[in-house]
């Protein structure tokens, strides 16, 4: 599976934000931004020239690390988004957090959407029954995602079961700790979706 493998800090400090990739972490003075705010590189404390094309590119490749995929899938998923009736960038994001690794995330099962991810390979989750390690997987209202029976045991989700009593998840998602299970509701609104991101920046870029 091709993914990103640049330092996780150095893309929270090139978007000059904290993206949240390494969950619990992230919220530390270890924290790359807290420790180093500003952009990596021999060039990062200069002054740097903004332009339309690069704001609009910041704002892309920001949205690109939040859910953790490459530059063609989230060509792809734009493509597919603007094939959608309604609003072309609510629709990306759509597609982007309907992707089974964000829905694990979402609901708690793990601190960042990189273990989430994992977790996911590793074939540690069913969806509507049937055992998945595809974590691009598309969900819809109604799929159901649990941890297999046979996986229950294991130390992440032992651990899960305990914190996922105080987690609380979107409100198109339903989360039962005891069972490691949850429910897709609804598809999520704008207003559901807590990203510090302005997706109709993405969509100019790829309208250029």
């Amino acid at each position: 599976m091709a993914r990103n493998t640049s330092p996780q800090c150095k893309q929270c400090r090139r978007e000059g934000q904290k993206l949240f990739l390494k969950g619990e972490r992230c919220l530390t003075d270890k924290c790359g931004v807290e420790r180093r705010n500003y952009p990596p590189g021999d060039h990062g404390r200069g002054r740097q020239k903004q332009s339309e094309y690069r704001v609009q590119l910041r704002e892309k490749q920001k949205a690109k690390r939040y859910y953790g995929v490459l530059e063609k899938q989230f060509r792809n998923y734009y493509e597919k988004a603007s094939r959608q009736p309604g609003v072309t960038g609510e629709n990306l994001l759509r597609l982007l957090e309907l992707r089974l690794d964000n829905i694990v995330f979402r609901m708690g099962f793990a601190t960042s959407r990189a273990a989430s991810r994992q977790l996911v390979n590793h074939g540690h989750f069913a969806v509507n029954g049937r055992p998945t390690n595809i974590a691009s997987h598309q969900l819809r209202p109604g799929d159901r995602v649990e941890v297999r029976a046979s996986r229950t045991a294991r130390e992440p989700f032992k651990i899960a079961k305990e914190t996922l009593r105080s987690h609380q998840p979107p409100e198109w998602l339903t989360v039962d700790p005891a069972k490691l299970a949850g429910t897709i509701i609804d598809q999520p609104r704008r207003d559901q979706m807590p990203l510090d991101l302005n997706e109709q920046l993405v969509v100019e870029y790829y309208s250029r």
